[in-house]
């Protein structure tokens, strides 16, 4: 009894010992650890800011020296993130009236004209949604000790609009010149007197791409066993190429095609889906076919402090795919008028502007459309857009006299008829809507007034599908299920009555 009980007691001292020795090991590990990395900025300010997720202006610098110590480029970087970190906290201190994360980015002496502008502002009940899209930085000076830094920034670009009692009472575009002093505190960068040195308003070039054919006959597509996912897992560009030879022979010269925001990766656009894009897009030249690319499938934001990251990938989209043969068109929304009421027409149509610029900077040669639900939206940018897009679901024999009336408030611009089409679904949710035979006639009926008066067309869709997922609308089968049954083609591969019709 004695040996065990001391048997335990050994037992138990030695486990303790490893325990100790553990922890000891753990806390010098951790000691070490932290002495030999640095510190995790987001942890020791007030606001995290990430301007990966959030803010992504568009950057470039004048290399040609400084006065003063030589900088490096790690240096330079470290000047950027925390210069745009200011920008941001300061576009959330004026959008919301609070101070949080201001002294982190601005010394004592630069935080009181804010901390001024929002007491004002607060009292006043006046708030600033803002952004800035454009910066062209430049180091005038470094101090020797690497303390001080003069920074310019020529002609940046920014965006506002003030609201007071929750009413938009200025909405402005200026083009900004400023020169800063930033200081070297606790190992960053912050900013310590800024002066505004130019003002003028933003005049964007507008410039008028034509396109490179006017009579489109063409067809939204999405393959049958993927639609609304077509670059996704199952991607298989042999289907599409198979597809685009059935367009083809159907006597079809375009197809319209979609890229979804957060499926492509947002502000990090994925290569891969890049890829596949091109690979698409060199089918659709083998098949002789041109393709109208339509951009931010899926987005409904708009939100100001967000449209850095669109012009990101945008900007990435547009420049890997500007110079492809394909290519006939951007599309920059499908139906964005549909947000008009949840997201307010103002933010949308802003949106939009500024992305009709953005694009045309980058691609000067490839028209830009916008993909209105109706001829009523249709009239809105007109004049920045090169092609009049507009889609038509409503009753075929009003369609005529809607189209002659657009026409009218449309001038020297082609018009494109973008989407139309009638669901040949006549199941338990709609039992005597709608047939094959009827949607045979509907398209022969649009046919013919698409001719007499020479209408480019692109109808909805090729195929019929199985599944439409939820988030094109919803989970309602009385929704869902129509808009499984819109093709020329079945779901088992089998022309409709429809085809013979799919052109005139």
């Amino acid at each position: 009894m004695v040996k065990t009980n001391r048997k335990i007691i050994r037992g138990v001292l030695m486990l303790t010992y490893v325990i100790i020795i553990g922890v000891l090991l753990f806390l010098v590990s951790s000691l070490y650890s932290f002495l030999n990395t640095g510190a995790d900025r987001s942890k020791m300010l007030h606001t995290e800011v990430k301007k990966i997720d959030q803010y992504l202006p568009k950057v470039t610098w004048k290399d040609d020296g400084n006065e003063g110590r030589k900088i490096s480029d790690q240096k330079v970087k470290s000047v950027e993130n925390d210069y745009l970190d200011a920008w941001y906290v300061k576009h959330i201190a004026y959008k919301t009236n609070t101070r949080v994360g201001i002294e982190d980015y601005f010394t004592e002496s630069a935080r009181t004209n804010i901390y001024s502008i929002l007491d004002y502002n607060k009292k006043n009940n006046i708030t600033v949604e803002s952004t800035t899209l454009k910066h062209n930085l430049d180091i005038e000076f470094f101090s020797e000790d690497g303390q001080l830094l003069v920074l310019t920034d020529t002609d940046a670009l920014e965006y506002k609009k003030v609201f007071k009692d929750n009413e938009l009472i200025l909405e402005t575009t200026e083009v900004n010149t400023y020169r800063y002093i930033l200081l070297l505190e606790d190992g960053f960068w912050r900013i310590r007197h800024m002066v505004k040195e130019n003002s003028k308003p933003y005049q964007p070039e507008i410039t008028t791409a034509t396109l490179a054919y006017n009579d489109i006959k063409g067809i939204n597509y999405y393959p049958q066993a993927t639609p609304w996912d077509m670059f996704g897992e199952d991607y298989d560009i042999s289907i599409i190429d198979n597809d685009f030879k059935i367009i083809e022979d159907a006597g079809l010269n375009t197809i319209r095609i979609f890229v979804q925001y957060e499926d492509f990766g947002k502000a990090n656009v994925d290569y891969n889906k890049i890829l596949k894009l091109k690979e698409v897009l060199d089918v659709a030249k083998k098949n002789n076919l041109k393709a109208v690319v339509t951009l931010f499938d899926f987005y409904g934001n708009y939100d100001v402090l967000d449209w850095t990251l669109n012009h990101r990938h945008a900007e990435k989209i547009v420049s890997a795919i500007k110079d492809h043969e394909a290519l006939l068109a951007w599309d920059i929304k499908n139906e964005p008028n549909l947000d008009f009421d949840s997201r307010g027409k103002e933010n949308v149509v802003g949106w939009l502007n500024f992305m009709i610029d953005l694009i045309k900077d980058i691609d000067k040669v490839h028209p830009v459309t916008v993909g209105w639900s109706n001829t009523e939206s249709a009239t809105i940018l007109k004049d920045k857009l090169d092609i009049i897009s507009f889609h038509y679901y409503e009753d075929k024999e009003k369609f005529e006299s809607d189209f002659l009336t657009l026409k009218l408030n449309i001038l020297n611009k082609p018009i494109v008829l973008q989407e139309f089409g009638l669901s040949s679904y006549s199941g338990i949710w709609r039992p005597f809507a709608s047939s094959e035979e009827k949607q045979a006639n509907y398209y022969a009926e649009m046919q013919k007034v698409l001719t007499k008066n020479n209408i480019s067309f692109m109808s909805w869709t090729l195929y019929d599908f199985d599944n439409v997922p939820k988030e094109v609308l919803g989970r309602l089968p009385w929704r869902t299920n129509p808009q499984k049954k819109f093709g020329f083609i079945n779901s088992l591969g089998e022309k409709k009555l429809s085809f013979k019709h799919i052109t005139n």
